[in-house]
């Protein structure tokens, strides 16, 4: 998927916060994220729970999976970036036992380009409005697209897009405890709210992560994981309790940037 002409000499600014679930076997839940100002990469990964039942902590494989993201692109520029690659090569140095989904997105020369396998997934605001969500992948309801050891999905099945960023972009990523609990309207309130107050990336990460946190622990509450269960014909109200992971990055001119 492409659209939107490329605004050169735009740089992005991003800021994360994650919160695990409260499981003391598993105190670090089974998130992962990265973000690189040099290549000006973000990477966000969701290890899946199911593995759980085989004793397998799938946590490991998410963060392994990020940790081969971040060595490959080490010393490399934006426009040297292509994120499916670097997904199918982090991909194919991860040995820990489980699977993950996975976003990856990148900037360079005005120009948005990610690969998300998965549910985990980002969103473009533009003017207080979301301009672009990205789909997510699903075998079927909670079921998604997933990478891993015996996973029968591989990273080049990932949804690629390619889109034109402009000067006060605001881009969201996050693991499905974001976006389960969350509507995209949701997000655009609390972002413009968090503007308002001139907050940095990481403290919108903050406020749209503690929002989650909130939502998926509310019974009485419609939330996006609810309507989707009620189409799949399955019966559950309120929120998603799930780890959250969410980066929140500012586009803006290069020259901002002081290296």
């Amino acid at each position: 998927m492409a659209f939107g002409k490329p605004r050169s000499r735009l740089t992005m600014l991003a800021g994360s916060f994650y919160i695990p679930k409260d499981n003391p076997s598993k105190p670090r839940g089974e998130d992962a994220h990265f973000y690189s100002q040099e290549a000006q990469l973000i990477g966000v990964a969701d290890g899946v729970g199911g593995w759980a039942r085989r004793g397998i902590d799938a946590g490991e494989y998410a963060r392994e999976l990020m940790r081969n993201v971040a060595e490959a692109v080490q010393g490399r520029s934006p426009a040297d970036v292509v994120p499916k690659d670097v997904l199918i090569d982090a991909f194919l140095k991860t040995e820990a036992p489980g699977s993950s989904t996975a976003c990856i997105i990148s900037i360079a020369g005005g120009r948005l380009r990610a690969a998300n396998l998965g549910d985990s997934g980002f969103l473009v605001i533009r003017g207080g409005n979301t301009v672009y969500k990205s789909p997510a992948q699903q075998h079927g309801f909670n079921y998604p697209y997933q990478m891993g050891s015996t996973s029968g999905d591989l990273p080049e099945e990932a949804e690629e897009t390619v889109m034109a960023v402009e000067r006060g972009d605001i881009v969201i990523a996050g693991t499905d405890g974001l976006f389960d609990n969350l509507f995209p309207e949701d997000i655009e309130e609390t972002v413009e709210l968090c503007l308002k107050k001139e907050s940095l990336p990481e403290e919108v990460a903050w406020t749209l992560a503690r929002a989650a946190r909130e939502k998926s622990l509310e019974k009485r509450t419609t939330s996006p994981f609810e309507v989707a269960a009620y189409d799949a014909g399955v019966e559950h109200f309120g929120g998603k309790y799930d780890d959250i992971t969410v980066v929140a990055a500012y586009i803006v001119p290069d020259s901002l940037y002081f290296r």
